[in-house]
């Protein structure tokens, strides 16, 4: 199984943030908390738009929530 390319650092965020849950998160996001669940478990990549609502709960640039690794890309790799 391939991994995903992108990883995120959401839960060390949100246990330094007063140990917010994953509900409190996606309340202030405006998506359900099985969204913030995926996302967290790299299941699911979120839109840029919703990226950049969680980095700004955070009061974090966005490479400090989500980090790219090109190398794991699979699908872009098969494209070149």
């Amino acid at each position: 199984m391939a991994s995903n390319p992108i990883s995120n650092n959401i839960r060390r965020l949100r246990f330094d943030r007063d140990e917010m849950t994953q509900k409190e998160l996606a309340e202030k996001v405006g998506v359900t908390r099985q969204t913030i669940v995926a996302i967290e478990s790299a299941k699911y990549s979120p839109s840029l738009e919703l990226a950049f609502r969680i980095a700004h709960v955070f009061g974090v640039p966005l490479d400090d929530v989500f980090t790219y690794d090109p190398a794991e890309d699979t699908i872009w790799k098969k494209k070149k």
